[in-house]
Parts: structure tokens; sequence; C-alpha cells
């Protein structure tokens, strides 16, 4: 919880600026800062607690040290205890957990006094079982002088069996996440029925990472929950606090179904921030097809994670994925090793897929100082109170200016001045971002995108609700239009059967584990040493053709394995320790059919188009890479299946009259077309909440189902996540700005920072940069002012 006063050694750390100055020093370094943006210092704005606050919490809060509330912690705290649902979107470490739970403790301190009864509860949703865990270290500390009237505990796979009964039983503020809420908590209802009872507030913490399929699986989740609860005869209020987000009101609405009041005003005050753009320099290597190849993000953030180490500057570097983590943290070690041999032990890596021990003793490391740097992946984004930071790198843009703003937020969280450094990725969106600074700080955040109503979300959401309670025609309107047009389908797959006036899940299997919530297409895959049987860790079903194959090097706790088999049978990767001198990447191959076009919009000649498709997906292969300058030493064949996904697209056609307007001859057409998808893919995170790992393309130059060359951009997620909607409502803006980005691009044939991907299953070839470009131009030359109107465009979630 975000405390409202300084610490009192603030004013003896290094400024900022000084910070940067230090990393800058020498001339090839200075060189590779693009651009500084100085956010400057912000004095904060005091209100009085709303008067039905109880004097004893209010004692507490200033045990705590926190004199006053900031204002928008009083406006947030007067809406709740008004029984209204209310989002509080501000800056990180602005106070709103306190926001929240200023009026949920009063509560629960008015339930305590209760003649009969448990009196009343609270609820807490936290995205990661880390944020659950911080919070509840929190609630303690502050609640402490109340005594038993508060009994805060954690509910999640990693509580113990034996406890689960106490909390059930005792625990008045259950602190747990929408999996549990999904899997454990609601189809065991009758178990929980004297806390639901009683139940007044349901906080949803962080809700603005609920997007795409995941909050969709989640807005469901939360219907389910509203649902029992009246069975119980509660109406909770709902509580919701979000990073800094365009139209949070909306999202939230969304989320919960159920109108929601926002609260943007950040009154709280803010140290100085100093955030720095920085580009790694060209080597002297090249890459696939001869292009010329940065210094990579991972190589660079290592490196200034070092020399931070070094200053003594607290410091977490985020990186995009497991494996980056692991790698700046090893490479940070063993540099730190030859300076001064105390150091590598302050270094560690934290990411998903640990081990719960090992992510509680890394937590408790950070929290109390032993620790000095962290290389982390976004399981620590999301709300852990790690104040007293210095700076954060963020190794490679995160995908959304929302994102980045969180990340950056670690830092400085007690009030104090803070350094944030984004490293740009050989990537065209980085570079884009790094040479065009107003895109992320002259811009306002994204709008949050999800859709309740995708039938491959709502389908098993409906039959858990039909397992739970009997489903009825009263039922329909709080689980959307979709739902009563999908019961026959459901009732004719065998999943529900119609009795009287209620359908009922027949089947002896648990409906709750019919989907799983984070999108991840079944069990997680264990990643298990061959020689001892030791678990190491897990992978997500989705992720393990491509990062767990055999042959793949894996990195867990800094220690590198090489997997010696992946068995799809068992979900179980055997792996052995190996230090090879190469990572590896996996490469695929792709196939696409439309199976209905919803809308199509002409574009002169050209046409642009949104609808369903079916993508067939087959991993084929993978690269050795030596590790640090990501030089290619060789590919390996892969004999995995094929996976098929049935989801949502944008594609546009160009003709025969626009290629040659275009001067785009059939020898450059494939090149120009895969270009071209490549870079719209690495530019769409600008204009969706997304990042390309969210979204694939494919390319063909005459494609079956439109007899045209067309490119493909779609949903990596069963049913669609909004993202391709949001492409084609923005397709002139996106696709002028995929144009420029190669264009401005200095390279001479393409290169990684404009046209090459790094995750193309064709190993970028071919690719035409001259003619991508002239083939935007061309088809832009016919797009209207906006892609669509209201009218004719299908309407977003």
């Amino acid at each position: 919880m975000a405390s409202n006063r300084l610490p009192p050694d603030a004013g003896a750390r290094p400024t900022p600026g000084m910070i940067l100055e230090r990393l800058a020093r020498g001339a090839t370094r200075a060189a590779r800062i693009t651009h500084t943006e100085h956010l400057p210092p912000r004095i904060g704005s005091h209100a009085a607690w709303p008067e039905r606050i109880r004097p004893e919490v209010i004692d507490a809060i200033r045990s705590a040290g926190i004199d006053r509330p900031w204002a928008h912690q009083a406006r947030t705290s007067e809406h709740a205890l008004r029984g209204e649902s209310v989002v509080v979107a501000t800056g990180t470490a602005s106070g709103k957990s306190l926001a929240y739970l200023a009026p949920v403790l009063s509560t629960l301190l008015d339930g305590s006094e209760a003649p009969n009864g448990r009196g009343a509860t609270a609820l807490y949703l936290a995205p990661t079982k880390a944020l659950a865990a911080d919070q509840r270290r929190a609630v303690r500390e502050l609640a402490a002088p109340l005594g038993t009237a508060v009994r805060p505990a954690v509910y999640d796979g990693d509580t113990p069996v034996e406890e689960r009964e106490w909390v059930r039983q005792y625990a008045n503020y259950v602190l747990t996440n929408p999996d549990m809420l999904h899997r454990g908590i609601l189809p065991s209802h009758p178990r929980w029925s004297s806390f639901l009872r009683a139940l007044r507030y349901v906080v949803i913490d962080e809700c603005h990472t609920y997007r795409g399929v995941f909050g969709s699986h989640v807005a469901q989740v939360v219907r389910r929950l509203r649902r029992i609860c009246a069975r119980y005869g509660s109406e909770p209020v709902f509580l919701l606090a979000s990073a800094t987000a365009a139209e949070p009101a909306r999202a939230a609405t969304r989320l919960i179904g159920l109108p929601v009041t926002e609260i943007t005003e950040d009154t709280s005050p803010r140290g100085e921030l100093v955030f720095a753009l920085w580009e790694p320099p060209l080597t002297e290597l090249h890459g696939e097809q001869g292009a010329p190849v940065r210094r990579t993000a991972t190589a660079e953030s290592a490196d200034l994670l070092t020399d931070l180490a070094v200053q003594g500057v607290r410091t977490v570097t985020f990186v995009r994925s497991r494996r980056g983590a692991e790698l700046i943290a090893l490479i940070a070690q063993e540099r730190l090793a030859e300076v001064d041999r105390s150091l590598p032990g302050r270094i560690a890596a934290y990411r998903g897929g640990y081990l719960p021990e090992e992510r509680r003793a890394l937590e408790r490391a950070l929290h109390n100082g032993d620790l000095l740097g962290l290389a982390a992946t976004t399981a620590l984004e999301l709300g852990v109170d790690v104040s007293g930071l210095d700076a954060v790198v963020i190794a490679g843009y995160p995908g959304t200016r929302a994102s980045l703003w969180q990340q950056a937020g670690r830092a400085g969280r007690s009030g104090q001045g803070a350094l944030a450094v984004l490293v740009a990725r050989d990537d065209p969106l980085d570079t884009y971002l790094v040479h065009h600074p107003e895109a992320l700080f002259d811009q306002p955040v994204e709008s949050t995108v999800l859709d309740p109503d995708n039938p491959y979300v709502l389908a098993p959401h409906l039959c858990a609700a039909a397992s739970e309670l009997p489903l009825t025609d009263v039922d329909f309107p709080l689980f959307g239009p979709a739902s009563a047009g999908l019961m026959p389908q459901l009732e004719a797959a065998g999943l529900l059967r119609r009795r009287a006036t209620a359908w009922h899940w027949t089947r002896r299997e648990r409906a709750a584990d019919l989907t799983d919530i984070r999108g991840q297409g079944g069990s997680p895959v264990q990643v298990v040493e061959a020689g001892t049987g030791r678990l190491l860790g897990t992978v997500d079903a989705a992720a393990a053709h491509t990062t767990v194959h055999d042959g793949a090097v894996h990195l867990h706790q800094g220690r590198t394995y090489v997997v010696q088999r992946l068995d799809l049978e068992d979900d179980v990767a055997l792996v052995e320790e190996a230090s090879p001198p190469y990572s590896t990447t996996a490469r695929d191959t792709t196939a696409i059919a439309i199976l209905e076009t919803d809308t199509e919009i002409p574009w002169g000649d050209a046409r642009l188009c949104f609808g369903s498709v079916e993508v067939t997906n087959q991993v084929v292969s993978f690269l050795r890479r030596k590790l640090i300058t990501g030089e290619v030493l060789g590919e390996t064949k892969l004999d995995l299946p094929p996976r098929t996904l049935r989801t949502r697209a944008v594609w546009w056609t160009v003709t025969e009259d626009q290629l040659d307007a275009a001067r785009v001859n059939p020898q450059q057409l494939g090149g120009a077309l895969h270009a071209a998808e490549h870079a719209s893919i690495g530019m769409l995170p600008l204009f969706a909440t997304c990042d390309r790992w969210d979204i694939g393309g494919v390319s063909v130059p005459l494609h079956p189902d439109t007899l045209l060359p067309t490119v493909f951009v779609y949903d990596g997620h069963p049913g669609g996540a909004g993202f391709a909607e949001r492409a084609f409502h923005t397709a002139a803006d996106w696709l002028t700005a995929t144009r420029d980005a190669i264009a401005s691009c200095e390279c001479e044939a393409g290169c990684p920072s404009c046209i090459q991907s790094p995750k193309c299953g064709n190993g970028n070839d071919p690719l035409h940069k001259r003619g991508a470009i002239r083939l935007l131009a061309e088809l832009l030359r016919g797009a209207p002012g906006e892609a669509g109107t209201p009218e004719e465009a299908p309407q977003g979630g």
C-alpha cells in the first residue's frame, strides 16, 4: 500500500539526473540516448475522510503515518460508502489501496459488532498471487490496531489444504485471484454460503490488466459471482483500482456489468521522473538475409543493471520474456563478480513458472532491501510494494503505454525522484518510438479492450453457471444478449440438458474445467529435470511448442537446461542441465482460411475487411543463436503436430492495377506483402491494447478465398480478443504509421528495426522494403477519412 509520506532518507538519494549522467558517460553511451523526458514533481492535495469512516479506522491510518487522505482517496471512499461501484484510475503509487481499504475496513468493523452472524465480509481479486500476498501484508499492518475485527487471509492455489477451511469459516477479508474464484470458490459456493451471504464489497485491483480474452473471461466470472451472491441475498458494491487508463468507467462497466463511477484526478504528490529513451548501437554482425544487427536489448539492459548496481542504485529491469529475465540476471551477476564478489548475490531473476516458495523468498528479499537489482517479467509489474527503488530499466516496449507507465512507476514509489530507461529492441515499433517520443509522451494511454460476448468465452461460463445453479431465462440478461442463442447449441452438444424451465449441467466432470480463463489452451507443461525427477517449474500449454520443444534451451534461476524430450501426452518436458553457447528460437508455418466476412469497405479498388478466420499453425524447426550477439548458428527440423485456431481478423486486398501503379512486379510482390504484414503487426500495439505476441499475420500473393494479393492480421486467441477489430476501426492511421515506420528506417533493404520479425516462420524471406512502401502508399491513396463508420462497422468491445 502506497504511503502518503516521504521516507526520512529521501533527500540522501542521488537525483535521477545524476544517475542518468553516470550511465551515459562516454561518447558511445551518450549517443544511445535519443530523448530525455523530464516530468516535474507534483504537489499533493488533501481532503477530509467521509464522516461515515469509523474513527478507529482513521486512527489506525494515522498510526501508519498518514494524517489526511489525498482528495481522490476521500472521493473514492465516499462513493463506496454510498453503495456506488467506483473505479479509481490514478497514477502508480497514488494510494489507490487506501482509497478502497478505508471504507472496506470501516464496514468490516461495523459488521464485527453485529449481534448475530459473522458480520460483513469483503473479497479482493488480484491478477497475480504476488499482489494478493503483498496486499495481505499491507492490510495486516494497517488493521493491526483493530484487533480481530479484520481477519485477512489469502485463498489461492498455494494455500495449504489445512488452512482453507479456516479461511472459509472465519476470514472476513479474503484475497484471491479470478482463477481461484472460477475454479475453487464458485463451484463450491455452498461451503462459502456464510461468507457470500455477508459480502458487502468486491475489490478488483489492477483492473486494466483484464483485457482481451483474459478480461472477457474475468467479466463472465464476475457475472457468475453476482448471480451466486443474489442467490444468498447479497448485492456487493464493486471497488476497482486501475493504472491511468482511457475511459476507465466504460471499461469497468463492461467488466462487471454494472454502472461504475470513475475517479481520475490524481491528487497525490509525485517526485521528479526522468525518462530516457535508449537505442542500442549497430554491431558489425549481420543477421538473416544479411541485414545489419543492433546490439540486443537484453545485452544492453544487463549492462545498465550492472552499472546501476555498482552505483548502489536499487533497480528493477522489466523484461518481455521469462528467458530474457533469466539471461539478464545471469549476465549481470557474471559482470558484477569481476567488480565485487559481494554483489552477484544481490541480483536475481523473477518470473512466472517459479515454485511458490521461490517467489515468496524473492518478494521478501526485494521488499526488505536484501536485493539490489531484479530482472523481472510482468509477474512483478502489478502493484507489489517495492518502495525504495531508484530506477527502472524496461528492456523493450512492453506493448502498451499503460504498461510502460505502470512499470516506470515501480521506482520512486515513496515520493522520491526516479529514473526510467526504455531500451529499444531491434523491432519496428521500438525503433519508431525512440525516434518519435511524442507517440509515448504526448498521447493518452489506451482504452481497455474486452468482449464478454465472445461465444468461445461465454459458452463454457454458461455451463459453469448451470453447474452452480440451474440456468433460467431470468439469468440471460446478466450474461449478455448472446447467451440465450447459445443454449440450443450447448444442449445439442450434450453439455446442458433442459428440464422444465431450467438448464442443468449433467456431466460427471467439473464444468469449471471446460475453460482456462488465462486463455492458455490446456494444462501447463511441467518442466522436470530428467536425472533427478525434480520439478523446476511450468510452461503455459500455448507456449510449449515454441519454448520447450526438443533441443530448446531453457533457463531457470540462473541455470541453463536443454530439453531432451517434450512429451505432449503427459504434458512434461524433460530437461538436463547444460551450458550451450547459444539460445534457441522456434520457427513455424501458418495458413489461413476465411470463414465469414462481417464487414467489407472499399478503399478505392482495394478492400478492407473484418471477419472470422481459421488459422492453422505448425512449429517446424528452431534456430540456434549465439548468446549476446544473436548470430544464427544453424537450424534443426522438428516434428510437432499442427494447431488450429478459429479467431477474428482484419485483412486487405489489392488489385493488379494497384500493383502496376505501385510499381510492384510479380518477383517483388511476395516480399512487399510480407514486409507490410510484419511492419503492420509491429505497429498495431500503438493503436490497440496488445503487443505483437497477442497477434499474428499471414500474407499471400494469391489467396484462394479472395483470389487477390491479401494481407491478414489476426487475434492469437480463440474467438478473437478485440485487437483485429480495433485495427479495422483505426486502419487508416495504423497503416499510415506502418508506411512511415518503414520509410524512415535508415537501412537499405530491411532489418529488424523495420520489416524483419523476431517470430517469422519463414526466416524473414522474402522481404522487399521499397516494394512495401510503394504498396502501402498506393493502398492508403484510396482510404476514406476513417476506416468505417458506426453504421457500417461492427461495434467493438
